[in-house]
Parts: C-alpha cells; structure tokens; sequence
C-alpha cells in the first residue's frame, strides 16, 4: 500500500449536511455550494435554517461552501436543505467540493467555467466510487485569471486552469504536470484523476500527502495512454506567472456594462439578516474562498444602492477595509481544540490596528490550533495561539502585542 507523509487512519470527521460534527457549540453541519453559486430564494432557506435551527449565523469557508454551527435538529436541517434543491446527492453530499473563479463569466478571465462547474457536480455524483473520496478533497476550475490555481496553493487537489480558450492545464497539489486538456474534456479527466486518488490514496487525505510512490501513480493517470484527449507542454505555469488575484470589495464593473458587488463579511460570519440582505439584492450569488459574496449582475443605480444597504447593515463594502484581510477559525468559543479566543483576540488587535491608522491593512489569519481552520487560500501571516499566547510567523507574541507587532509587518510590507 502506498504510504502518505504523516498518514493519519482514522475515520474521516469531515463535516456534511447529512453527517454533522460535534463542536463544543452544538452540531455543525457543512453545505457544499459548488463553485460557491447559490439562488436567492436557497439563500434565504439557509437564513432560516441558521435561525430557526442553528445559532442564527451562517458561515463562510475557505473552500466557499457555507456551515451552520450549533444545530438543534439534523433531520429538519436536511429535510429543508433537500427541498431547497442544496442537497442533491445523499451519497456524494461531502464530496461536491468544487472551488471555482467567482467572477468567471463576469470580469475578465479566458474562459467561463461555470457550464464546467455544473458537469462536474454531475459527473461526481454519478460515479459511486467517488463517494469513496475525503471530504476534504478539492476539485478545481480556474478561469485562467490564477485566482484559483495561481496561488498554487497545494489543498487544491486536481484543477484545470485554462491556459487559452479552449485548453487548460491540469494541475495537482498545485502543481502544474505538464498535462494540457481540451475544455470539452476537462470534466472528464478531472473525475477520472480523483478515481485514481480513491484507488491509490492508502491513508492520504490529499494529493499533497502522497509520497513519491503515490504521486506517481496519480501522474500515470494523467499521460496520454489513460487519456487519448490529452496533450503535454515542455513549458510549464510557474509561480512567478501566478496571481492571486482577488476582486476588491464593493462595486467591481462586469464585461457586459453592469456591476457585481463584492460584499465581505468579518470572520466570514452573516447573520440571518444580512444573509436575507443579500438575498434581497441579486438574483443569485457566489460565495468565494475568501469568505466573501459576490452579488452579480446589477446596474450601476441598484450596486449603489447594494453597497449602502449593506454598509448599513454591517458588511464590508469599503475596497480596502483593513478587517477584510483578518480571518480567524471559530476559537476557543466554539472548540475544544482552540487554545484561544481568537476572534476576541483579533478583534481587539483590528481595533488597535485602526487606532493608529492606514490602509489597506495586513493580511493575518489568527488560528487556535495547528490545524489552522480557516486558513484563506491566499498568503497570511501566521497568528498561531499555543497556550501561552501567540506565535507570529513563529515569533512568540502577548496577546497585548498583537497589534504592535502586526503593524510592524505592515510597515515593512511582508504582506
């Protein structure tokens, strides 16, 4: 059997909406949203199920996919999700994990991959050995923009990244294999790619944690031989060519003349009136890895409009509102294996931090445990509680510091 770096057997704990996890607040139930797109009338189900189930909050992942903490009653959380039309599969429920560009088709990018977002989540679901697959197992779609596998970020599993209109790279643990795919065949070879993670894993959550027995194996699936439709490249995507390329917030102008309206949330978190909000304000929307929602399609009158209802409300509109670039895991609030309050501990360093003023601010994700929950696909500096205060990208830090030491960064423009 393939052995993986710091291979784990266990059962996996990986949260869905049918299998829920025990936190120290109660149940918490994850929702898969594909590519993070979901209609007004499911969010609006969502505020409710976070209001009348749940803490009254709904909240944002890293892998764009939303979770209600402290739930009262699994069955009716489920019976809501399935008539909402947000859980199509019981089998594969934990699996739809696809992250995707969330402005493709909007603003910029060479392809749009939405049309492939939809195939995939069917081509998953109609293959039963993929059920087989970890719950934390990422599919990638990335317009060419490198908002998704630019950043090389290594917990995308398998990811086409269009490299022109019609051909993509195939990429593994952000690393690009040299594996050119047509679009018509993307779909295909990336379901195909995690059969073969299913088959030769042995104790591996990820890709990244294969060793070089298993990678091997996982590239042997992805030659010609397995896949007539595919071609390789001498010239490979570097990180230098990379970009993590984030909308900034507010109003961000469409291709088409209109406006989407990029709204962020502290710590990812909405309550169930700003959850309606948003539902009152677009059609449909899109939930990003960074923990924000895109609001798209709005002419410049009604994105105006948006971004002052939803300053009013609490959320972020402002471009560079420093507390957009703070993330933090839930803490010690809601669990058992936080060492700190994190978010009591960030909010009170985003507060010094604005004291003394500037913009934007510095990117810090504060992280309870050495699991790092939470933690956005875009680089961060490392705020790590270990029981006696902070390390900062492994410097020890009082909890009083924070702030000092933050702004230290940020003046030498680390991040």
């Amino acid at each position: 059997m393939v052995q993986t770096s710091g291979s784990r057997a266990r059962v996996d704990a990986c949260p869905g909406a049918l299998t829920t996890h025990r936190a120290d607040d109660g149940e918490l139930a994850r929702v898969r949203l594909p590519g993070g797109r979901v209609t007004a009338s499911q969010l609006a189900v969502l505020a409710s199920c976070a209001e009348a189930l749940g803490d009254g909050t709904m909240h944002l992942t890293s892998r764009a996919n939303v979770q209600i903490r402290g739930v009262s009653d699994t069955l009716a959380l489920a019976a809501w999700l399935a008539d909402a039309g947000l859980l199509p599969s019981a089998t594969h429920e934990r699996v739809r994990n696809v992250v995707a560009s969330p402005a493709s088709g909007l603003a910029g990018g060479l392809v749009d991959v939405w049309s492939l977002v939809t195939a995939l989540d069917d081509a998953i679901c109609a293959r039963p050995q993929l059920a087989e697959l970890p719950g934390r197992f990422w599919f990638g779609l990335d317009d060419g923009r490198g908002d998704v596998g630019g950043a090389f970020d290594d917990r995308v599993d398998v990811c086409w990244r269009a490299v022109s209109r019609d051909t993509g790279a195939l990429l593994l643990a952000g690393v690009d294999t040299g594996v050119r795919v047509p679009v018509t065949d993307a779909v295909g070879v990336l379901v195909d790619v995690a059969a073969a993670f299913v088959r030769c894993r042995g104790e591996a959550w990820q890709v990244r944690e294969l060793d070089e027995a298993g990678r091997a194996e996982l590239l042997a699936n992805c030659g010609e031989s397995r896949f007539p439709c595919v071609g390789r490249s001498e010239s490979v995507i570097h990180r230098a060519e990379c970009s993590e390329s984030v909308i900034h917030l507010g109003a961000v102008r469409q291709d088409d003349g209109r406006h989407a309206v990029h709204a962020g949330l502290r710590f990812g978190t909405a309550t169930a009136a700003q959850v309606r909000l948003l539902a009152e304000i677009a059609d449909e929307a899109v939930v990003t890895p960074w923990r924000s929602v895109l609001l798209p399609d709005l002419d410049d009158a009604d994105a105006r409009a948006a971004e002052r209802r939803l300053a009013d409300a609490g959320v972020l509109v402002e471009p560079h509102d420093p507390a957009a670039s703070i993330t933090a895991c839930i803490g010690s609030q809601g669990c058992a294996k936080a060492l700190a309050d994190v978010r009591a501990d960030a909010t009170n360093a985003m507060s010094e931090l604005a004291a003394v003023g500037g913009a934007p601010g510095v990117a810090a994700h504060f992280a309870g445990c050495t699991r790092r929950c939470g933690r956005p696909p875009t680089s961060a500096v490392d705020v790590l509680a270990d029981g006696d205060g902070y390390l900062v990208d492994g410097d020890r830090v009082a909890p009083g510091e924070l702030a000092d030491v933050l702004a230290q960064i940020r003046a030498k423009g680390r991040r």
